[in-house]
């Protein structure tokens, strides 16, 4: 076994999650801690999905997370949002001011917000999107109906401090994305580009659930420092130099 390998990474946070606040998911902020802590997980991003998604919340609720302790139930939480792409021009759903002050600002493609359109536009709206300074995550891009020049792309995104999201969910939800999401873990081990491996969690029961991700990555032999959610200390590391922000 490769010694760099994930397989011997137990990943310590999960930064895509799911509460009530998008009203397809199915557990609370509370419950989702309790089960983090549960699971041995020390930290979770809360990312509710940007107000355009029919199940999103008011854009309000973004700006009421400062209110919300650091720690709940010892897990270190993240204030965070997985906001809608909107167009080819890379125009996300959430203020300025709110991608500013969250901790953690996810950018994915939904059908409702945006309908897909060619691999020339999504690859145009991607490379948009790398512009954004406020943007820390390509959320699920393997998404085989956003497809988009992984080769042209990768690249700008390690360029523009942008962490690509090996989705682990989207394995099983979304056809040809574990393909997709391996071709491009290769290009991302080939320029050494950092990623984010999450569950993606509509429930707690499913916080953390890594596994088929890690599996993959174990077996193209990714190297272990490029997974910047390895640990909580990593992960800390990367958002102070991104954002000049101290979460420990």
């Amino acid at each position: 076994m490769h010694s760099d390998t994930p397989s011997q990474v137990l990943l310590e946070t999960d930064t895509h999650t799911h509460t009530i606040a998008s009203t397809h998911a199915f557990s609370t902020l509370l419950e989702l801690a309790q089960y983090a802590a549960k699971r041995g997980l020390k930290g979770i991003a809360v990312t509710d999905h940007g107000p355009a998604l029919p199940d999103g919340p008011h854009e309000w609720h973004f700006g009421s997370m400062r209110t919300l302790p650091p720690y709940i139930e010892g897990v270190r939480v993240l204030h965070g949002v997985e906001a809608n792409i909107m167009d080819y021009e890379g125009t996300l759903d959430i203020c300025e001011r709110y991608q500013k002050e969250l901790d953690w600002v996810i950018a994915s493609y939904h059908d409702p917000c945006c309908p897909p359109g060619t691999v020339e536009q999504h690859t145009t709206s991607y490379l948009k999107v790398a512009e954004n300074p406020y943007v820390d995550v390509i959320g699920h891009s393997g998404t085989e109906s956003y497809r988009y020049d992984y080769e042209k792309v990768i690249p700008v995104f390690k360029a523009r401090g942008k962490l690509v999201e090996i989705n682990s969910h989207s394995f099983s939800s979304r056809k040809g994305a574990k393909e997709n999401c391996r071709e491009i873990a290769l290009l991302c081990k080939k320029y050494e580009a950092p990623i984010v491996v999450n569950s993606d969690a509509h429930s707690c029961f499913v916080l953390g659930d890594l596994q088929e991700a890690l599996s993959m990555l174990e077996e193209i032999q990714f190297p272990k420092e490029l997974i910047v959610n390895r640990t909580l200390e990593s992960l800390a590391g990367w958002i102070y130099q991104k954002r000049g922000r101290e979460i420990l």
